[in-house]
């Protein structure tokens, strides 16, 4: 077969639709979560504020259009950011609708490079705020999706290859950081305790950490199935790398149901159809068609021109693989790294050790002489970590709360958390953006005299707990993390 005809071969038009849109449907939810606390996180006036960031060696070196310099300085401002996340949702939006998918390829792949790179703009400015393996993920699927084409081209197999190739790393990779790390993934227990320590759970969290135990070690067991043997059967030939979607799909659905992990879960179902052909899509759906062969989007084959591109693209991010394949066999295998500033090609993982008790993180201030032992401290509350014990969790993903992250660290003892000193700061200040991150703020936008951090002990209640008293959750002070402070202070 000659290479124009080998590379339009796979059929795979229906899986060029799932994939471009549903990446670009993340783009557009990464976009408006940028816009919407990315200046009060990292910007001027923010908790690590970017401008600081992009003044050191390190920053400077970073792929981003805010590395840009007018008279010695980063040109990055708050409304700079702004424009370019709305900017980046709105040509998201686009390929969601499908409308650019009408131009001519070399139209269209720059357009979804172009929004590639305004959101690694963005990643490569982010510092710990941005470095969760979801946003590297995010950006290596945006770069490899874009070379699927438009529809003047078949989608070329060797990206949908390579995209089956990020799925593998995806799963395999979580799947040897838990049988390398905590031995509760290996004794089968760790589901006795995720569903409940979990960073963010959800309004399903509590019904699933309540299940059976033997529930739960089966819950591991399918879990290792998924994730150490289904993502080989993905290279196999059709139906069983359908089958091996089939199979990510649905671990990925319970994750997803259990859990607010952003977008992690979602891109990893979108990502799986690159392994479903338009002929299983034809046999899956033949009883509401009739039969009618499905597929066959856009042209039958592949240009000259741009198989040429594809095989480049290819043969670059072959070369790029060799550092993440390694690290998936090596006994110190890291996760979620990233081996270039591009954020192509990277190494996945999650959740190597399983915490067995949950720590919270409370934020109180007072108006009162913070020394009074009768002082009225009142809470802060989040939008998405436990707070008050009634208050049943809320969904949230695919949207990122990136404060509400980023509070699960300190609980566990992170002493790498210089942004929290500032966010106390802003607090004091009762600044407006820090306050509107928030789910309710007690002072109503007055300053407080003083801010202190307590630490508690959270667990769910059990079924008879929750009948006697309404609480979702039991919660035990268990100490100090910050002691009062204020602005005089």
């Amino acid at each position: 077969m000659d290479l124009l005809g080998w590379l339009a071969g796979g059929e795979y038009t229906i899986a060029r639709e799932i994939l471009q849109r549903g990446v670009a449907l993340l783009y557009v939810v990464a976009f408006v979560s940028a816009a919407n606390q990315f200046p009060a996180l990292l910007g001027e006036h923010g908790l690590l504020p970017a401008p600081r960031f992009l003044r050191s060696a390190y920053g400077r070196a970073q792929p981003t259009l805010f590395g840009w310099r007018r008279k010695g300085e980063a040109i990055y401002s708050d409304r700079l950011v702004r424009a370019i996340a709305w900017t980046g949702a709105a040509l998201s939006a686009l390929i969601v609708l499908g409308l650019p998918q009408l131009l001519p390829s070399w139209l269209f792949v720059p357009l979804f490079l172009a929004i590639w790179y305004l959101y690694l703009s963005i990643v490569n400015i982010g510092q710990t705020f941005y470095g969760f393996g979801w946003e590297s993920l995010l950006c290596e699927a945006g770069f490899t999706v874009a070379f699927l084409g438009a529809a003047d081209t078949a989608p070329p197999i060797t990206i949908i290859v390579l995209l089956r190739w990020l799925v593998f790393r995806l799963e395999f990779g979580a799947g040897m950081i838990k049988m390398r790390g905590d031995r509760v993934w290996r004794d089968l227990t760790a589901l006795y305790y995720h569903h409940e320590t979990q960073p963010m759970p959800n309004p399903l969290s509590r019904t699933a950490h309540l299940l059976p135990k033997w529930f739960h070690r089966m819950e591991v067991l399918g879990n290792h199935f998924a994730q150490l043997v289904v993502p080989w059967l993905l290279f196999l030939p059709q139906p069983v790398a359908s089958a091996a979607a089939a199979v990510v799909v649905l671990t990925q659905l319970w994750l997803v149901a259990t859990g607010n992990f952003a977008w992690l879960n979602v891109i990893t179902v979108v990502l799986a159809f690159s392994a479903v052909s338009d002929p299983v899509w034809s046999w899956a759906l033949a009883w509401m068609d009739g039969g009618a062969r499905l597929g066959g989007i856009g042209a039958p084959g592949v240009p000259l021109w741009y198989a040429v591109i594809a095989v480049l693209v290819t043969a670059g991010l072959l070369v790029l693989s060799w550092a993440p394949l390694r690290n998936l066999f090596r006994r110190r295998q890291l996760m979620n790294a990233s081996f270039n500033r591009w954020h192509l090609v990277n190494a996945y993982g999650a959740f190597g050790s399983v915490t067995r008790e949950r720590y919270e993180v409370t934020v109180e201030g007072t108006a009162d002489d913070p020394l009074d032992p009768h002082a009225d401290w009142r809470e802060y509350a989040f939008k998405g970590k436990p707070g008050d014990v009634r208050r049943l969790p809320r969904q949230f993903a695919p949207y990122h709360l990136r404060l509400d992250w980023l509070m699960w660290f300190p609980a566990l003892g992170s002493r790498d958390s210089p942004w929290f000193q500032v966010f106390l700061l802003r607090l004091l200040e009762a600044d407006a953006p820090t306050l509107r991150l928030l789910r309710a703020d007690p002072f109503g936008g007055d300053r407080p005299h003083a801010v202190r951090a307590t630490m508690h002990l959270y667990r769910f209640t059990t079924h008879a707990e929750k009948r006697a008293t309404g609480d979702r959750w039991v919660r035990t002070e268990v100490g100090l993390l910050v002691p009062p402070v204020s602005l005089r202070g």
